[in-house]
C-alpha cells in the first residue's frame, strides 16, 4: 500500500507511528469540519483514536462474519 494516496500531503514523508498519532485531518478526505464532528461525536483525536473506536471494530466484524453467513 502506498500510504501517500492515504494522508495529505504534509504527512506522507512521516512514520506510521507519527501518523497514527495524528490529527485525523492527517488523513486523505478528512476535513478540519468532519475532525470536528468526530471529536464531538466520539471524542475522537487521532487517527489511532480512530482506528480504535470499537464501533468500527464491531462493525468490521459484523461485515466480516455476514460475509461468511450461509
Amino acid at each position: 500500500m502506498n500510504i501517500n494516496f492515504a494522508v495529505d500531503k504534509a504527512y506522507e514523508k512521516k512514520t506510521l507511528k507519527e501518523i497514527a498519532d495524528s490529527p485525523v485531518e492527517a488523513l486523505q478526505g478528512v476535513s478540519p469540519t468532519d475532525a470536528q464532528k468526530l471529536k464531538e461525536a466520539f471524542n475522537i483525536k487521532t487517527v489511532r483514536d480512530l482506528a480504535n473506536l470499537k464501533f468500527f471494530h464491531w462493525a468490521n466484524a459484523i461485515v466480516t462474519l455476514a460475509d461468511t453467513e450461509e
